[in-house]
């Protein structure tokens, strides 16, 4: 069992007897009553997202979910081919089941796959992950006249990203996989 100050962006829980990812909370002091939380649920077998607030005294059951390590091999439209490691037994998961997770996808990295009932149903990534500069504009000297120290750069995967104006192509760059924004150079 969970309280409300456990749930962070990330955590899975079983809510109304479906696994559900935590995709936003915020915590809110009412005016004259105890705090409660504000959060953004994702249903991890239908991707549906709803809001919830959960009150101080709520308890919140930990879904019963199974990590297992796989191998990224490949995406094919709008599926994502994985590989377990272990078995070697290959399996899609949909860019709906994968969510925002899916930019950060790279062919042949491990990632952690989540089984929910002997079904795969979503990747946990590391928190940062290094990506290497494919495109971006070049420096030009007087750019930050306008306080503009930044610009934008695709990814190796195609995410773009805001990176200082400093960085090139080539360049390698950490990225946050829970928010997608530029950490440091690598």
């Amino acid at each position: 069992m969970l309280d409300m100050n456990s749930l962070k962006v990330g955590t899975v829980i079983s809510y109304e007897g479906a696994p559900y990812v935590v995709t936003f909370s915020q915590h809110v002091q009412m005016g004259r009553g105890s705090a409660v939380l504000r959060t953004k649920l994702r249903n991890l077998l239908s991707s549906q997202v709803l809001e919830h607030t959960f009150k101080h005294g709520d308890k919140i059951d930990e879904a019963d979910l199974i990590r297992t390590r796989a191998n990224f091999l490949y995406r094919d439209k709008d599926e994502f081919y994985f590989m377990d490691t272990k078995t070697f037994e290959q399996f899609a998961l949909s860019i709906e089941q994968l969510g925002h997770l899916a930019s950060f996808c790279r062919e042949n990295s491990d990632v952690d796959v989540m089984y929910y009932e002997g079904k795969p149903v979503s990747l946990e990534l590391p928190k940062k992950i290094a990506f290497k500069i494919v495109q971006t504009e070049p420096a030009v000297r007087g750019n930050t006249a306008q306080g503009n120290v930044m610009k934008p750069a695709t990814l190796e995967t195609g995410y773009v990203v805001q990176v200082p104006i400093f960085l090139k192509e080539g360049d390698t760059v950490i990225v946050n996989t829970e928010i997608g924004n530029y950490v440091e150079r690598a």
